[in-house]
């Protein structure tokens, strides 16, 4: 697969890759990457979905938050003021856009009709926040750090097409954006319990079985928390899993929409 720039179109403040007709689904990239990283499922799913995949503040072509010191919730905000007009959507996200789909489904649920959760923390190991805190404290917001720790976290094979594209986005992002999501995701440690219990919705969480960060046991207790949720831990995956096991991830997600529409 070529992951090529999309043309976008305007979502709300944001900008987003949108194509396709029919029920939607919105689809949210992790931190230093842009819509283009869902080239995997966009293609496929348009076939019988709206598919939207946004630019996160301060990522691809979408302006950084106006916030200084943004958290969360300001991400939530802007995603959720771009939902206003397209209610009943399965919302998709991966690492840093899983912690933003799951906190709008928690307290947006009028908007949402159903949520994945792609390689997304709960509760990291005192060694694990002691790492990712300290890259974040090494951002400057005006220089990008080298991506290449970053993409050995990611991919076995630093020389694949897909670790290729992860660099040259990590290279192109405006630095204040990447500091200031990054810092955002430092911080947060996943969803509250309370609002996994609350979900009102169907809910799935899965995670690549060679993942080092956002764990299987992680994915399998916020499933077990969750009224309608469920776990897949992926065989031979990573982190980056929606690029380099594309067909493995869309089946699980073409069942996963079809529950949803039931």
């Amino acid at each position: 697969m070529i992951w090529t720039t999309r043309q976008r179109s305007d979502f709300g403040a944001l900008r987003a890759v949108r194509t396709g007709q029919g029920p939607k689904v919105l689809f949210l990239h992790g931190v230093g990457l842009r819509a283009e990283a869902w080239g995997g499922q966009i293609e496929e799913f348009a076939r019988d979905y709206t598919v939207i995949a946004p630019d996160m503040p301060g990522h691809g072509e979408s302006n950084a938050l106006v916030k200084p010191d943004p958290a969360l919730v300001d991400y939530v905000a802007e995603v959720r003021s771009a939902l206003a007009i397209e209610r009943g959507v399965v919302v998709v996200g991966h690492s840093m856009g899983a912690m933003i789909a799951l906190q709008l489904a928690a307290h947006a649920p009028e908007l949402v009709r159903g949520v994945v959760a792609l390689n997304a923390i709960y509760r990291r190991s005192a060694a694990a926040t002691a790492a990712v805190v300290a890259r974040a404290a090494r951002l400057d917001g005006v220089s990008l750090p080298d991506p290449s720790q970053t993409l050995a976290r990611w991919f076995d094979d630093l020389g694949a097409v897909e670790a290729l594209a992860c660099r040259e986005w990590l290279m192109g992002v405006d630095p204040m954006g990447y500091r200031a999501a990054y810092k955002v995701f430092a911080r947060e440690d996943g969803p509250a319990a309370a609002d996994l219990e609350g979900l009102a919705m169907p809910a799935l969480f899965m995670t690549g079985e060679k993942e080092p960060n956002s764990t299987g046991d992680m994915s399998r207790e916020m499933a077990r928390l969750a009224p309608q949720g469920e776990v897949q831990i992926l065989a031979g995956a990573a982190h980056m899993m929606p690029m380099t096991h594309a067909g493995e991830v869309n089946g699980i997600l073409a069942q996963f929409f079809r529950r949803c529409a039931a």
